[in-house]
């Protein structure tokens, strides 16, 4: 059994292998979404003989015992030290996916910066060669300058969306009403986004995210590069983009979740599933291939009431195989009779909690993705060969949506929807879903999507492999740290 109340530093390493090794030290921020890819990252790091240590609270520690059991063979395991915010935080504070308010959110994000002096004292410590670190730690910068270490940018996004983000970051849109298009100047396609399709920070509350995201940005033009979750192949335009026109100095070593092999890694990853594997794959094998369409929404986005109903009545309509995962607070919200008739007629899955998501998007019965476009979830999507619904709600989400429907041409969109400043999906009715599913699920129009999403699949799958361009980029990343080190 693994402590996670132990530092684990270099305890167990000689003088002369710490020696030889290049420390990195990995900060995410608490929400799963942010996690689950950078302990992905970690054990890619370890798999490649890198010393690697993450740092986390004792509150979210216990979402990484997966990720250091896989390197228990490797030269250097997943180290894990903890580190605690000062005093007068409510309890589960740092663990966003449980945060209901938007008060509470933002008093996380002002709490964040407790966590510098901790921090640099394990820095001071262990003299890591290289710290890589979510956005939301934008004091980093601080960090890194004093002890004279690269700071590593990771925001979980792609080279698509943040092409898109610092475009439209000095360009005021000119439309005169919400609703009309306009297109994003200076990139590389002719992306149309509308003004409620943009972050909305206006108000009062909003300010402290607001605040924070400026910190991040600031601190990405600091920092000695950026890693991203992405592959070559799937922007190249933009990975030409970011590094030459706006001059980043960047990495691209993903998809990330593909490090994840075996049954027992997909279905466990993150947090144990609500479902049990036995069940949830004997339904998928009773199912024609791409017969299957997945619906998820991540773990931040909140669905309304109104809106769970609209998508039950809408699944029901398309009569299509579908695989929903709901919160599990949601299933008294649920049409009366609705899950009980999908079982009945063989054509619905329920999960009420947390979902193997990469074990249900790989089975060949799987066939389209209805989709939030969280990177994550476009990136697991996308080495699935599957068609997606794009239905962003927050965030980069609206940025995400357009790489898949507009650039890439693996999916629809959902319809026009607004941006949501309190993460809520809301306001689509049953008809749109309908006919969005139908679309993706079709034989002409969906299977020319899911025969561009295979192909797009065989190059993750290639670009992680020994020559791969992930594979490749990952050796340059390792190769820039120890030239910085051996200065």
């Amino acid at each position: 059994m693994i402590s996670l109340s132990t530092s684990r530093i270099n305890d167990t390493l000689s003088f002369t292998e710490t020696m030889a090794a290049c420390h990195v030290v990995l900060l995410p921020f608490m929400a799963y979404g942010h996690m689950i890819p950078m302990a992905d990252m970690a054990v890619l790091f370890a798999s490649r003989g890198l010393q690697t240590t993450i740092v986390t609270t004792s509150s979210t520690a216990h979402r990484l015992t997966n990720s250091i059991q896989k390197t228990v063979n490797y030269t250097h395991q997943i180290a894990l030290h903890i580190i605690e915010f000062k005093a007068g935080l409510p309890p589960g504070i740092d663990n966003p996916d449980q945060i209901i308010s938007n008060e509470h959110m933002y008093g996380l994000l002002e709490a964040l910066s407790t966590l510098q002096e901790p921090f640099e004292q394990f820095v001071e410590k262990s003299q890591p060669d290289c710290i890589v670190v979510d956005m939301f730690f934008p004091w980093t910068t601080e960090t890194a300058a004093r002890f004279n270490i690269p700071r590593i940018a990771f925001n979980g996004t792609g080279f698509f969306p943040m092409c898109v983000s610092e475009a439209m970051r000095l360009y005021q849109p000119t439309s005169s009403s919400d609703s009309e298009p306009f297109v994003v100047p200076h990139l590389p396609h002719e992306i149309k986004l509308t003004r409620k399709q943009l972050p909305q920070f206006e108000a009062e509350e909003f300010k402290v995210f607001l605040k924070v995201l400026i910190q991040a940005v600031e601190a990405e033009a600091k920092s000695y590069g950026v890693i991203f979750n992405s592959f070559y192949e799937l922007e190249p335009e933009y990975v030409h983009h970011y590094r030459e026109v706006l001059k980043r100095k960047s990495w691209h070593i993903g998809p990330v979740s593909l490090c994840n092999k075996s049954t027992e890694d997909k279905l466990e990853r993150g947090k144990k599933s609500a479902i049990d594997e036995h069940v949830c794959l004997k339904w998928l094998e009773s199912k024609p291939p791409s017969s299957v369409i997945y619906v998820s929404f991540g773990t931040i986005v909140k669905v309304s009431i109104s809106q769970l109903y609209n998508i039950a009545i809408g699944l029901e309509a398309c009569n299509e195989n579908f695989i929903w995962v709901i919160r599990n607070d949601q299933e008294t919200f649920i049409p009366e009779g609705f899950e009980a008739r999908m079982q009945v007629k063989g054509k619905g899955l329920i999960i009420k909690g947390w979902a193997p998501q990469l074990l249900i998007l790989e089975h060949e019965s799987v066939g389209g993705f209805m989709t939030h476009c969280g990177w994550n979830s476009v990136l697991e999507g996308v080495s699935s060969g599957v068609a997606m619904v794009a239905w962003p709600v927050m965030a980069e989400q609206f940025n995400n949506s357009k790489l898949v429907t507009d650039v890439l041409q693996i999916g629809v969109s959902i319809r026009d929807v607004e941006w949501s400043a309190d993460s809520t999906c809301e306001g689509v009715k049953w008809e749109a879903i309908e006919r969005a599913v139908a679309r993706v699920m079709g034989a002409k129009e969906g299977d020319n999507m899911r025969m561009r999403a295979q192909e797009l699949k065989n190059k993750a799958n290639k670009a992680v492999e020994k020559g791969g361009s992930s594979y490749s980029d990952l050796t340059t990343f390792i190769e820039n740290i120890k030239a910085f080190k051996s200065k």
